[in-house]
């Protein structure tokens, strides 16, 4: 039996050795190309960069531009690889603890995130500007859909594009929570600007429901006002915009 332990340890220590030493760009053999990019490997699969990375999603491809990364030895000894992993394209930034628990499973921990508002365009109908900051103590997908998570989201310096030109709209946070395999919830709230919004999200499985009450103590812009009447319910005190379906 001593002999045995000894030998997985001996296996052990080698295959770490040899991981220590492999060059990153093997990655490039393992890695699904039709899923991830990867440009300008180098360093080691124990703590590697790619000058270049890209998720093919399907409205196309989502860069993350320059990436570094360190892998935590010992979680692979539970199957689940623990990466320390930071990118920076731009403006664009995102930080945090990943841990790969399978090929739609996995966690992060202390994310920091940000991203431009106007990206949401190659996602939906619309026409934004700012930026949308995330910070997350957790947030783990399970079967590819949220299981847990902690954080707040920030839509700084929110506007909207409109016809005529830029409209600013203010600043609004999102707080969300979500237990273990309970739904989401979320509150949102205004940290500033003309345009003051108070409500709540919730997210359950694949279905959302959304109430959010929308006023100004100022007149608003009328291209607001239209815009909002558009997409919310007029009310003596401003608009209520009531959104609720399946993604």
């Amino acid at each position: 039996m001593s002999r045995l332990v000894g030998a997985a340890a001996l296996a052990l220590l080698l295959f770490a050795s040899l991981l220590m030493t492999a060059p990153a760009r093997l990655l490039g053999l393992v890695v699904p190309a039709d899923q991830v990019v990867l440009r300008g490997l180098s360093g080691t699969v124990w703590n590697g960069s790619a000058t270049g990375v890209m998720l093919r999603l399907p409205q196309g491809y989502f860069q993350l531009g320059a990436v570094q990364w360190s892998l935590h030895p010992l979680s692979l000894l539970t199957l689940s690889p623990h990466l320390s992993v930071r990118s920076v394209w731009g403006d664009q930034r995102f930080s945090g603890e990943v841990i790969l628990r399978g090929s739609q499973d996995l966690e992060l921990l202390d994310l920091e995130a940000q991203l431009a508002a106007g990206s949401l365009a190659r996602f939906a109908p619309v026409a934004v500007a700012g930026h949308f900051s995330l910070q997350a103590e957790l947030l783990e997908i399970r079967g590819g859909m949220p299981y847990s998570a902690k954080g707040r989201l920030v839509w700084q310096n929110a506007g909207w594009k409109s016809p005529r030109g830029l409209v600013p709209l203010g600043t609004y946070a999102l707080d969300f929570e979500q237990p273990e395999g309970g739904p989401v919830q979320g509150e949102i709230l205004s940290l500033s600007g003309p345009l003051e919004a108070t409500g709540t999200l919730a997210l359950e499985q694949r279905h959302y429901e959304v109430d959010v009450q929308l006023r100004s103590d100022t007149d608003l812009d009328a291209q607001v006002q239209q815009m909002l009447s558009l997409i919310a319910t007029p009310q003596a005190s401003g608009f209520n915009l009531v959104l609720a379906g399946d993604l």
